[in-house]
């Protein structure tokens, strides 16, 4: 069943999302930042009404009280394209760090530009880094969230992966606080594959990590934080779909 409901989920995400891209060329056009954020925004959230009636996926968010007013950057595991959506209803115009290929997208990678996410080339060497690090700033500058996924890739849950240098870059750079999250997203809209068991996608914001800490000493702890408290979602989450 699981299956099933997966597959028709898939169908309902694909059109539902084809018709708001459509249905955000005008704001594109104009280039009105803010109704493209509240698209987003409708987005996340009707994405979220799918997952619950066709494939009965709840979500909670916990941890809220660990996130700071203001610029801050939100360092998260990444599972599930679940994680890039909800950071559009939860916050106020955030500044996701992503891969420079998306923007090649039709309409999506417009979208991106005119919010002002954060595209990096990995492959792009020192002009990358400062591209990264000037647009980064501009966001903090305007008090936005700034959204990475320090290991730079979705993983699958237990699945190792080393954490990449451009959040300690971040850190360094902006000095501003980094809040770890941890998620389990992927044992519900896992990165391949159709299967959808019902059940609670948790999103666990963790206790914020202050600025000006030395580089060694930053990334050792945001591993250490994420992993441990991954570990034990990861474990939560596979008891209950046990029973």
């Amino acid at each position: 069943m699981s299956g099933l409901r997966g597959l028709l989920f898939q169908i309902a995400f694909l059109a539902w999302s084809t018709l708001i891209a459509l249905y955000s060329l005008i704001p594109l056009i104009l280039g009105n930042r803010a109704q493209i954020f509240a698209i987003g925004k409708f987005w996340s959230d009707s994405i979220n009404w799918l997952l619950r009636r066709i494939a009965g996926i709840t979500y909670r968010i916990e941890g809220v009280e660990h996130i700071p007013q203001g610029a801050a950057l939100i360092a998260s595991k990444h599972q599930s394209l679940w994680d890039t959506a909800i950071v559009l209803a939860l916050f106020r115009g955030p500044a996701i760090v992503m891969k420079q290929e998306l923007l090649k997208i039709p309409i999506y990678g417009a979208l991106c530009r005119v919010q002002g996410m954060i595209a990096v080339d990995r492959a792009g060497g020192a002009k990358a880094l400062k591209s990264m690090l000037k647009s980064a700033r501009d966001a903090a500058a305007e008090g936005r969230k700034l959204i990475i996924f320090p290991q730079g890739t979705r993983t699958l849950p237990g699945q190792p992966h080393a954490y990449q240098p451009g959040v300690a870059a971040l850190y360094r750079d902006l000095k501003i606080p980094v809040v770890p999250v941890a998620l389990n997203s992927g044992f519900f809209w896992p990165k391949h594959g159709l299967k959808r068991p019902a059940g609670t996608i948790v999103m666990r914001f963790l206790p914020a990590i202050p600025a000006g800490l030395d580089r060694e000493t930053f990334m050792a702890r945001l591993e250490t934080e994420i992993e441990t408290a991954q570990a034990a979602l990861e474990a939560e989450t596979r008891a209950k779909l046990k029973t």
